[in-house]
């Protein structure tokens, strides 16, 4: 297997197809695999930046579109579809591209992660409350008098791993579990050997393209797309694609910003990858880079 991962915006479905024709040359069958949290949504494929038509026909992409708007997707619901496309691929003979800028999604398409289960939306919000009017310390304290092992290993300011833990700890599951699933995402073990690859790009040349890539999204209809899936009653999940908040307030410049510091989040990510090769694609063509991914 390949995996690619970048910062949205980067060419990786460019990467992907001109390494595609590079291996149907030598006699293989590839086949993509998106490895992007939204990007499974029916309906937002032009704000997700999945693979448009024209690029699905030079390589075929799965789990593209494959939910309704109006259904929630967790990391453990997309683990299970995408090890099976995974595996059925692998069985078939060809070869599965996993094509992601999600990093939760890339390793939970290549790994068999511990992951912890969905938050119930009472404990959660009444968790989230707390956080609000007494603070994370006070919430970190609580959990040290509960689970006083998890809590050694959690910032008494960092709210959102103490919410999560004590979380766990309401619905009646062992608040380890927090860390568990954060612990396997920095290792190097994967279901099947892949090589990993990412793509990265000099920061000025990445962000006047994210501008560029936001601009054509726009005008290709993604705020027709996020008002149809608002219409529609998108769920929660769905909700989070970047860009939705924005264009359903009209604020393209807005969606511009919040795009690159995603894009930073998402450097972070494939920094910490384990066992990557990192190419920088500043200035390269799509074929230049996947030449050298096939060498």
């Amino acid at each position: 297997m390949i995996a690619l991962f970048g910062p949205t915006g980067v060419g990786k479905t460019a990467v992907a197809i001109a390494l595609a024709e590079r291996l149907r040359a030598r006699g293989k069958d590839p086949v993509a695999v998106s490895a992007d949290a939204l990007q499974v949504y029916a309906g937002l494929e032009v704000l997700t930046g999945a693979a448009d038509a024209q690029e699905r026909h030079r390589l075929e992409h799965r789990l593209v579109g494959v939910l309704p708007v109006t259904e929630t997707c967790s990391a453990g619901r997309y683990a299970a579809l995408a090890h099976a496309e995974i595996d059925d691929a692998l069985a078939a003979g060809r070869m599965p591209i996993v094509v992601g800028g999600t990093g939760l999604y890339l390793r939970a398409a290549l790994a068999d992660l511990d992951l912890r289960p969905p938050p119930d939306p009472a404990i959660r919000g009444a968790l989230v409350e707390r956080l609000a009017l007494e603070g994370a310390r006070v919430l970190h304290d609580d959990l040290t008098r509960r689970a006083p092992d998890t809590a050694a290993h959690i910032d008494p300011g960092d709210g959102r791993r103490v919410v999560r833990a004590l979380e766990l700890l309401e619905a009646g599951l062992p608040a380890a579990q927090a860390r568990k699933g954060e612990s396997q995402l920095w290792t190097a073990a994967t279901r099947h050997p892949t090589h990993l690859v990412a793509l990265v790009m000099e920061r000025g040349a990445l962000y006047e393209r994210i501008d560029a890539r936001v601009e054509a999204m726009v005008a290709a209809g993604a705020e027709g797309e996020v008002r149809a899936a608002e219409a529609a009653g998108a769920s929660a999940t769905a909700r989070k694609a970047l860009g939705y908040e924005h264009l359903l307030r009209g604020d393209v410049e807005a969606m511009k910003r919040d795009t690159r510091r995603y894009a930073r989040r998402q450097i972070t990510w494939l920094r910490k990858l384990p066992g990557v090769t990192t190419i920088d694609v500043t200035g390269r063509s799509p074929e230049a880079v996947a030449a050298e991914i096939d060498r």
